[in-house]
């Protein structure tokens, strides 16, 4: 009997939640990666809330979003830049944003999480909004390395709950994994999917699993080219100009490792290892740890496996 009531209830809860194509939508955290969703979507027709801690940060962020559109309206509008400035507008006017994070999500149909790696912050936020977010509410994270099931365990809407990873930068990169979890609706995993589409994403399914389909192959194919390095066998360079010319790749491993952030696959491998110690793949580099210890981090500070100009 216990059992038989506890699937009504279920039943009860999905139906109360029924969901619809996603009209209004509330991005959290203003970075680089909320401000790309929150861009594409307004200009894809959504009404979009974005959210962070300040003025000053929401400030700046929506800057950066008029600044990309314009370079977008630049070369969409060229013959005609009257329509290119209604363009702009139009996107803008789809935006607003809050600093409350609770008071942006009272009326929204679907929240996307775009915050610090750090998953005690992540499940503090979904605790408290789980709160406040009506039932139909669906809840997703942009999480590129935290188990989606970590996350969504921190409410009790977990059928309602999904992986939306996008790819940096977000206007240009078409891809977008659409991540489920055991506990994850059929009808919410549709309507993520759906939206995706809508926001004009070619998207692909996949379970709730270390590092989804891209970073779960990317991220140790470069942490392997690095153990080549570690050994011996071969040089950064000489690894990166093989990669291009014998596999067609447009970047080699040391170059891309560099662009992603020496930081950032460290703690992409970190976490996986902190799951999985027993894993080959999942071990620390000896390397990476040193230069992230030096902070030669890639790109961003000038100098990784490569010197770069800032």
């Amino acid at each position: 009997m216990a059992s038989v009531c506890k699937v009504i209830a279920r039943q009860l809860s999905t139906s109360v939640g029924r969901q619809g194509p996603v009209k209004y939508l509330t991005v959290i955290g203003s970075g680089l990666m909320g401000s790309g969703i929150a861009q594409v979507a307004a200009a894809t027709g959504h009404n979009v809330t974005l959210v962070d801690q300040s003025d000053d940060i929401l400030n700046k962020s929506m800057g950066n979003i008029k600044k990309s559109l314009e370079r977008v309206a630049k070369k969409k509008y060229a013959d005609n830049p009257k329509d290119g400035e209604e363009f702009i507008s139009g996107v803008l006017g789809r935006i607003s944003t809050s600093t409350d994070s609770s008071s942006a999500v009272e009326k929204t149909d679907l929240v996307i999480e775009a915050i610090v790696e750090n998953l005690g912050v992540k499940k503090q936020l979904f605790s408290a909004l789980d709160k406040v977010a009506p039932q139909h509410t669906i809840f997703s994270s942009n999480t590129s390395s935290i188990p989606i099931t970590d996350i969504a365990a921190s409410t009790q809407r977990k059928d309602r709950f999904g992986g939306l990873h996008y790819f940096n930068p977000v206007p240009m990169m078409k891809l977008l994994e659409v991540v489920r979890t055991s506990e994850t609706s059929d009808e919410t995993f549709n309507t993520l999917v759906e939206f995706g589409k809508a926001m004009g994403k070619v998207t692909v399914n996949c379970k709730d699993t270390a590092g989804f389909i891209v970073n779960r192959l990317l991220v140790p194919y470069m942490l392997e080219a690095v153990r080549l390095v570690e050994r011996g066998d071969a040089s950064p360079r000489d690894i990166d100009v093989a990669m291009k010319l014998g596999a067609g790749y447009p970047m080699g491993p040391f170059e891309l490792s560099d662009y992603v952030g020496l930081d950032t696959m460290k703690f992409i491998l970190d976490g996986w290892h902190e799951r999985d110690p027993n894993h080959p793949l999942f071990k620390p580099s000896p390397l990476l740890d040193k230069l992230v210890g030096e902070g030669k981090l890639g790109m961003k500070t000038g100098e990784g496996f490569y010197k770069h100009k800032k």
